[in-house]
């Protein structure tokens, strides 16, 4: 019984201690209501020109006490010393990015996107992806962003009954320490080498572009790497909206498109973007840990005449 009495004891003292549950990689409406105005609690708003949206309107709406950042402008992307696009920054400048948005190690972030198409909540999945290569598990994505969040409306004045806040944010620097997974950094050479012995590569473009109908305009070449598998990112969501498939619908479209729920398996797309939804699905929905993502896609895949195309059509 003292026992017990200890354990119990010690719980209570975790709690007032400030110990929280680990972060969901997906939360609702309701929880983004329950949470606002915590301490250590981010709201990252990530809505920019890929969602159809840019920093006017956050200006004229956002979640209170969010703070807004530029996806493409910012440094979360940058185009590497061989020209490949998209692809992810030094650690420190990473560092020194996200202590600037008032977000410190111990800071839960929730990073908020348009929420109106799968594109758009591949934002939310990259900067996600990012957070975590950084060591940080503190982060979740709001499901079906701002669109989410403002649906319900005032019978009377049919404006948005969830709270919501004007102007600008200016966020207090924090510092932020990264922790860097390099365990999920995945080379050229990873790519190649799992092409070759058969592994499991996982194409999250559009179909066309999987052919070799139609490619990226930064891709040299049309076509996808040998042995891939095709799952297009729009699979992912709902109606390719801003809302993510239950897991049990989704095992059935990766059935469908030969792809394992589990085991080793590399996502890629044009620059790690639309690849960052098929790691996302995989990793942190179906819960499949070995799933990873390669940066350099098939921009940097196509650039390099050394390696092999497989198209529909001669390049």
């Amino acid at each position: 019984m003292n026992r017990l009495i200890a354990l119990a004891l010690g719980a209570v003292l975790l709690v007032a201690a400030g110990g929280t549950k680990a972060a969901t990689p997906l939360v609702d409406v309701g929880w983004v209501l329950a949470n606002q105005g915590k301490p250590r609690i981010v709201f990252l708003d990530v809505r920019g020109k890929l969602g159809g949206a840019n920093k006017a309107t956050f200006l004229r709406a956002h979640i209170p006490g969010a703070v807004w950042t530029n996806y493409l402008k910012d440094g979360w992307r940058i185009k590497d010393k061989a020209g490949t696009v998209g692809q992810l920054p030094s650690t420190a400048k990473l560092e020194k990015l996200i202590g600037g948005l008032g977000i410190g190690n111990s800071d839960h972030v929730v990073i908020v996107p348009v929420g109106g198409k799968a594109l758009d909540m591949g934002t939310a999945t990259r900067v996600y992806w990012t957070f975590k290569v950084l060591g940080h598990d503190k982060v979740s994505i709001l499901n079906g962003g701002m669109n989410a969040y403002t649906k319900k409306k005032d019978a009377k004045t049919k404006k948005p009954v969830n709270p919501l806040a004007k102007g600008a944010s200016k966020p207090t620097a924090k510092t932020f320490k990264a922790s860097l997974r390099k365990d999920m950094l995945v080379t050229k050479a990873d790519v190649q080498k799992a092409s070759a012995s058969g592994g499991m590569l996982v194409d999250n473009r559009p179909h066309n572009q999987f052919l070799g109908i139609n490619r990226h305009g930064k891709a040299k070449r049309n076509g996808t790497i040998p042995g891939s598998r095709n799952l297009p990112e729009n699979w992912m969501t709902m109606n390719g909206g801003g809302m993510f498939r239950k897991s049990s619908e989704l095992a059935k479209l990766y059935d469908l498109a030969g792809v394992p729920t589990s085991g080793a398996q590399i996502s890629f797309c044009n620059t790690g973007h639309w690849a960052s939804l098929g790691w996302f699905t995989s990793s942190e929905i179906l819960g499949n840990k070995q799933a990873k993502m390669y940066d350099g896609s098939m921009v940097e895949w196509s650039a390099d005449k050394a390696l092999p195309m497989q198209s529909a059509l001669p390049n």
